[in-house]
């Protein structure tokens, strides 16, 4: 659960050839290129895999989100979101930059029609799901983002925007335990989510000085 700037994702993908190495041409040059001592040559794989690649290639993006260039991890938290935003299907695609724009635009009704619709015609599709739990959640309809949620990571368990949108509604709700519990399962994914460890370092700081069972403060 995360609203993203596509436009922007697309154009740091693209951008790339401008001032990168040699883009690869294949999928194979890109997956030789993912474990080259240069990051800039594998930050160009990760730019293939997400604009051209499948779901299938997920787990090859989620190695790089602990790569050790926070450029080419940056690169990898990106182009999962790319890879994840794509259906297969050019109409569900313009649907889901429908209900974006409705979204963006905080018409959350007409948001939620749209991703309904999308979730109907492809239920399958994780992102669609993810997109709705979004729009829920800023809503304020956290039940219904959270059953939402569940059905994201029931199709994409390392799905982290929404494992830490989990995180975020039970903050929001201050039931810290569980809202540590998911933070902590979305960090694990990917680490390098700063926002999530410092909403970790708030929680763990609340328990802290939460009083003892039994004690009146």
């Amino acid at each position: 659960m995360r609203i993203r700037s596509w436009v922007a994702i697309v154009l740091l993908t693209s951008a790339a050839t401008l001032a990168f190495p040699q883009a690869p041409q294949t999928r194979a040059e890109a997956l030789s290129a993912l474990r080259h001592a240069d990051a800039a040559t594998r930050a160009e794989a990760v730019a293939w895999l997400a604009t051209r690649g499948g779901m299938e290639d997920a787990g090859l993006l989620h190695e790089r989100l602990r790569d050790e260039s926070s450029f080419v991890r940056n690169y990898a938290e990106q182009g999962l979101w790319l890879l994840w935003s794509r259906s297969g299907d050019a109409d569900i695609d313009q649907r889901m930059a429908r209900g974006t724009e409705a979204m963006q635009g905080g018409r959350y009704a007409e948001a939620v029609s749209v991703f309904t619709d999308v979730i109907e015609k492809k239920p399958g599709f994780a992102e669609g799901w993810n997109r709705r739990a979004t729009v829920h959640y800023l809503a304020g309809e956290f039940d219904k983002s959270i059953a939402d949620c569940h059905e994201v990571l029931k199709r994409n368990p390392r799905h982290f925007g929404a494992l830490s949108g989990m995180g975020q509604i039970h903050f929001q709700l201050e039931q810290w335990d569980k809202a540590l519990e998911w933070y902590r399962r979305a960090l694990d994914v990917n680490p390098n989510m700063l926002g999530v460890e410092m909403n970790i370092r708030l929680i763990e700081e609340k328990l802290q000085a939460r009083p003892a069972p039994g004690r009146s403060t």
